[in-house]
């Protein structure tokens, strides 16, 4: 199971990429910077707290996992 912390981290981490991605693509579209800024603030805001929350309820599913077998038994 992860910590918040990390999960934060991995969230903050994907956002800048993931934002980067938004303001280029939008910059493209529209040819207005301060538009595909304001595109990727708002994209960046809103996905945050969804893949953060996303995170945290996969950390509650054992679906995949692998249990982990003691190193001796008595």
């Amino acid at each position: 199971m992860e910590t918040k912390k990390r999960s934060i981290a991995k969230a903050i981490s994907w956002r800048i990429i993931a934002t980067a991605i938004t303001t280029a693509l939008a910059m493209g579209l529209t040819g207005e910077w301060q538009f595909a800024a304001t595109i990727g603030l708002a994209d960046t805001t809103l996905k945050f707290f969804v893949y953060f929350s996303h995170e945290r309820l996969w950390n509650r599913i054992t679906y995949g996992r692998e249990v982990k077998q003691p190193e001796y038994f008595i």
